[in-house]
């Protein structure tokens, strides 16, 4: 008999627990009970024309002669504080094959390029404006 009265007991329990990790700043929930919104930091953006020309190098590889360099406005990262930009540059292979416009996205923490990558469909880079470095 007890068995059934504490079964539920601590699944109910355990449910009202797990309910504590999803309150969020939106939750229906007592505000004493959410969690703050981040904050966002109050540093300007950051120079993206300059950075990418002073490091040319750290976003494509010298080998591949970048040419028409264009980079986006740098817009606040969505996960976190960090910078994002796109940055389009007309490449050729290592066997001196052209391979056309390749972008990137870069992203930019503490006025450094802490990582770049190819950019891809959800990065939004083809819907961005580019201006010459």
């Amino acid at each position: 008999m007890r068995r059934i009265v504490h079964i539920p007991l601590m699944a109910g329990t355990v449910l009202a627990l797990a309910g504590c990790g999803f309150t969020d700043s939106r939750s229906p929930v007592p505000e004493f009970m959410r969690s703050k919104p981040a904050e966002v930091a109050s540093e300007p953006p950051p120079d993206v024309k300059q950075m990418v020309r002073e490091k040319l190098d750290s976003v494509f590889v010298a080998s591949s002669y970048p040419q028409h360099v264009r980079v986006s406005a740098p817009r606040r990262d969505p996960r976190g504080l960090d910078w994002t930009a796109c940055v389009r540059a007309e490449l050729t292979s290592a066997n001196g094959k052209p391979l056309g416009t390749q972008t990137y996205r870069v992203t930019i923490n503490g006025g450094a390029m802490i990582d770049r990558r190819r950019a891809e469909a959800d990065d939004a880079c083809a819907s961005e404006t580019f201006e010459p470095i």
